[in-house]
């Protein structure tokens, strides 16, 4: 026996400088030099000692046959839903002066990824509650939570730098379709709300078992209730877990939230701010979320560029919470105002969690009001999409949208505010300037340098209510491009040239445009492009308010607030789903 370990001593070392060498490599070159391209036999894995989701060693047409976005990778192919795998993970795409770590791809495993299966409808039902009411014993429970997940190993997927991670992966185009031209991000389309449902619901497994009391429930920001709408105390205190240096710091309690932030301060009063939050909240959730590509955003399918179109509320206050919070004087407004550094703040989750509950409140909103329109999608594309994390056990899960779109069948809820938004709509501003006569044409596409307004006819006018009630009239904003290298935002105002007499959240101020920096490659040529999007705004409400039902065309007025950004076009569209 002695012999026979004085034999294999040299091999084990050997095997595990091969594997460390791998490593190596696939940490630096992960796309071209795959761990799986020329694999490792399962058992030189078993003798380098390595952890089995560190590197992956199974057979690489097996794993290779695992479906991806397009099915084949044609060039010329646009459809079905968007697939990701371990194997076309690589390195991010990020902005400069990104800060460490770069790498964001989860471990890989010498398993498979299973299938998601709904948890046992006997486990007691999570009920997630508002941050402001829940109580400071049950916040030292996150606290425990995060000091439990920093405690793991970095290469635990479970660690709170793994899960952290996911989001980096999914949002810089880490991951690649079958098509390796082609990215997947998960922000400014219709998967925006089902990724991070997913992203949250295992978050909140990993926790609870971690803590060892499987009814535990991840709390919410509630930042759309005026209650809510100050940061949770407990993420102030610079002594606990829960604190991230990287926000700012004016920004702290009691400061109120500005739901509609990216730019100067405003000189509000608390009871402003809150009326204003209010009225965003309205715009957003109801007035403008009348369908749900317009709430979810648009679609994205396999083989399509990425960044199609996004829903309201990612927009805002998706995007200005984001931003609000990270640290301003940033190149990148880290952490919670880029993408790829939001998760290494502990508050990205109770944000989050938010947004998922407003997800429910849409669908509430329509059910209570009789709005038709709010229902999610049906289209299979949208449903068999599909992403990858790892649960509370260690396992690699595939989990498609269709599998998150129960909160019950996942066993948790929210409960503890209402939508005091409802009833918040904007009024109208009186006296401002809607002749059209002055009018200067307007040849597009065009830069953002300064306010610009144009007509844009209406295909039809003087509809009927039942015609209304099985459409939507929408303005869409199409070839919006900027750098990605900077934070933008516009304001889309319609009949109002005088959008200077607009108060803040006025009626007339049908839309705003914000987008975090998101910078994109050219894979083909390894160069930065722009980063190209659209942007739409629902008029069926908004017209009638206007008393502008009846008339031939609407004049609409751009106006830049941050950063450089390029219209292609307008036009008026009518839309049903």
């Amino acid at each position: 026996m002695a012999m026979s370990t004085r034999c294999h001593a040299p091999l084990a070392a050997c095997v595990f400088l091969v594997c460390a060498v791998s490593m190596a490599v696939y940490t630096a070159f992960p796309l071209s030099m795959s761990p799986c391209t020329n694999s490792l036999s399962r058992a030189l894995l078993a003798i380098s000692g390595l952890d089995p989701y560190i590197t992956s060693c199974a057979d690489h047409d097996d794993a290779s046959a695992a479906r991806l976005s397009d099915g084949g990778g044609s060039d010329n192919i646009i459809g079905g839903p968007i697939v990701t795998n371990l194997l076309t993970c690589g390195n991010a795409t990020l902005p400069p002066h990104a800060l460490p770590p770069f790498y964001c791809c989860p471990p890989m495993t010498t398993a498979e990824p299973i299938n998601f299966t709904f948890p046992d409808p006997s486990e007691p039902l999570r009920v997630r509650r508002p941050a402001h009411a829940v109580g400071a014993e049950y916040m030292a429970k996150y606290e425990r939570v995060i000091a439990l997940m920093k405690a793991l190993p970095h290469s635990d997927p479970r660690s709170f730098y793994q899960v952290a991670n996911i989001h980096c992966a999914y949002c810089t185009t880490s991951y690649r379709q079958a098509n390796p031209k082609l990215g997947v991000q998960i922000h400014f389309s219709w998967l925006f709300f089902t990724f991070h449902r997913a992203h949250l619901y295992f978050f909140e497994r990993i926790a609870a078992k971690l803590l060892g009391e499987p009814e535990f429930a991840l709390p919410f920001w509630s930042w759309d209730v005026p209650e809510g709408m100050r940061m949770p105390v407990e993420f102030a205190n610079s002594s606990s877990v829960l604190y991230d240096p990287i926000r700012n710091p004016s920004h702290a309690p009691p400061k109120l939230v500005d739901l509609d932030f990216l730019g100067p301060e405003k000189n509000f009063t608390d009871e402003q701010q809150i009326q204003h939050n209010l009225r965003v909240m309205y715009k957003q959730m109801i007035g403008n979320a009348a369908l749900p590509s317009l709430f979810h955003g648009q679609p994205y399918r396999a083989g399509q560029n990425d960044m199609p179109g996004a829903g309201t509320v990612e927009l805002a206050p998706h995007n200005t919470v984001h931003t609000w919070t990270g640290d301003i004087t940033l190149p990148n407004v880290e952490n919670m105002g880029d993408y790829y550094s939001a998760g290494r703040d502990p508050i990205f989750y109770p944000h989050h969690n938010n947004i998922d509950r407003l997800w429910q409140a849409w669908r509430d909103a329509g059910v209570a009001r009789g709005y038709r329109g709010h229902v999610d999608f049906t289209d299979p594309d949208w449903l068999d999409s599909s992403f990858l994390f790892y649960n509370e056990d260690a396992r690699l899960v595939r989990i498609t949208v269709r599998d998150v779109l129960d909160t019950e069948k996942l066993r948790y809820t929210h409960a503890g505010v209402g939508m005091p938004w409802l009833d918040a709509k904007p009024p109208t501003t009186p006296n401002v300037n809607t002749k059209k006569g002055s009018l200067k044409s307007v040849r597009f596409p065009v830069s953002l340098d300064a306010a610009v307004s144009a007509e844009v006819r209406r295909p039809r006018v003087l509809r009927s209510r039942h015609e209304k009630m099985a459409q939507e009239e929408v303005l869409v904003v199409e070839g919006v491009e900027t750098n990605g290298n900077e934070l933008v935002k516009f304001d889309v105002f319609v009949n109002a040239m005088e959008h200077e007499k607009v108060e803040a959240g006025g009626r007339e101020l049908a839309g705003t445009f914000v987008s975090m920096k998101q910078p994109s490659m050219d894979h083909r040529t390894g160069k930065r492009k722009p980063m190209k999007t659209s942007m739409r705004v629902a008029l069926n409400e908004l017209l009638e308010d206007l008393g502008a039902d009846g008339d031939e065309s609407v004049t609409v007025t751009l106006v830049p607030r941050r950063g450089n950004v390029r219209i292609g076009g307008l036009r008026i569209v009518y839309m049903t789903e």
